[in-house]
């Protein structure tokens, strides 16, 4: 069995966004010649996160909207208690709760073997600021 490993850095320019990174993915794949196996992809940031669906921008806003009712952004520490530590992402931690840490993703004939309309993104929501998500591939 082979693994191929790299690292990607992201710094968004905005709070809370969502960035297609499929292409990157689709890269390394390439790069890593595999042609049977699972691709791991892991946001290694509490406050951000991987995950599939359609790159649609009519969702990605319905997503931010609900997100924000679920968990609004709020500073203050009366809101949160984990702003008290001088922390102010309390909400950035739930939102990445909700949206998940990773994705697993087959491989098969050297391509992500998605269903319709699937897509990996990065889901920033805490940003400005760099940080990385993990590209893992084994197989054969």
């Amino acid at each position: 069995m082979k693994s191929h490993t790299e690292y990607l850095t992201f710094e968004l320019p905005s709070r809370m966004a969502f960035l297609n990174i499929t292409p990157r993915i689709e890269e390394a794949v390439k790069q890593s010649g595999i042609q049977e196996g699972l691709l791991l992809c892991n946001a290694m940031h509490i406050t951000a996160s991987a995950f599939i669906n359609d790159d649609e921008s009519g969702l990605h806003e319905d997503y931010k909207k609900w997100l924000e009712g679920l968990a609004p952004f709020d500073a203050s520490p009366t809101c949160y208690a984990h702003n008290r530590t001088g922390e102010d992402n309390a909400d950035a931690h739930m939102k990445r709760q909700i949206m998940g840490r990773e994705v697993v993703v087959a491989i098969t004939r050297g391509k992500l073997d998605f269903g319709p309309w699937e897509q990996i993104f990065y889901g920033e929501f805490d940003g400005q600021r760099p940080k990385r998500v993990l590209v893992k591939i084994i197989g054969e």
